[in-house]
């Protein structure tokens, strides 16, 4: 039987994430959910967790990363779900697991993106450097008053896409998290509904950060512009 919902969760050696992700999930989510963790080598040390895992209440996938980071195990994640409502969650995030079955809530009523957003009332980013700080409220904010897409938080990571979105366009980025912003500004272009939900966001405590600003910059200038041209220069497509 299918899940209510997929989560797709990205990890390298995050087995101390995990673990206590799971726990919040099992105390906080609700919801009939399929987890699936992306990882790059055999040798990730989330394996050495796997007996724990399997006692979980939730179904658990490993799927091995078909490229190399983020971005290629995101893209192998959401190719391997096969539910209405995937939703792509952070290794690191132990603050919004009981927004999960909201999510769930939203695309059952008709909702092609969740965005989870940092920016609007009720939400938070605390601990960021900041350059990364200046960079996402920048873009962020720049994209929601200079064109019409409806949300303040156009780059979190943490997002729901229907499969609606999913089967009808191709991701083409190919590093970083850039595809979440991709996701969304051809979801806008379309007339797909897209809604704006509070959440709340830290800097990890656990690992470190695989957020690399200037490496991925060129491919989130490319999806900042769509959006821009899609209210500038084009007309919604149907």
């Amino acid at each position: 039987m299918i899940a209510d919902l997929d989560v797709i969760i990205p990890v390298y050696n995050e087995k101390e994430n995990i673990k206590k992700l799971i726990g919040l999930f099992d105390k906080n989510v609700k919801s009939k959910v399929t987890i699936t963790l992306c990882y790059d080598s055999d040798n990730d040390d989330i394996f050495e967790i796997k007996d724990y895992l399997d006692q979980c209440r939730f179904k658990i996938k490993f799927e091995k990363n078909q490229g190399n980071g983020p971005c290629s195990a995101i893209k192998t994640g959401l190719k391997s779900a096969k539910s209405e409502c995937l939703i792509v969650y952070p290794a690191d995030d132990f603050l919004n697991t009981e927004l999960i079955d909201k999510i769930y809530r939203e695309q059952k009523a008709g909702a092609d993106i969740v965005v989870c957003s940092r920016f609007i009332k009720g939400g938070s980013m605390k601990g960021c450097p900041l350059f990364k700080s200046i960079l996402v409220r920048t873009a962020s904010f720049t994209l929601y008053w200079l064109s019409s897409i409806p949300v303040q938080d156009a780059s979190n990571g943490f997002r729901m896409f229907s499969r609606k979105v999913i089967d009808s366009f191709e991701i083409e980025s190919k590093l970083g998290f850039a595809y979440s912003l991709e996701l969304l500004v051809k979801s806008h272009r379309y007339g797909l509904k897209i809604v704006e939900i509070p959440a709340l966001w830290e800097e990890r405590s656990i690992g470190s950060s695989n957020f690399r600003v200037v490496k991925w910059l060129k491919q989130y200038i490319r999806w900042y512009l769509y959006g821009l041209a899609t209210t500038w220069l084009f007309k919604k497509k149907k």
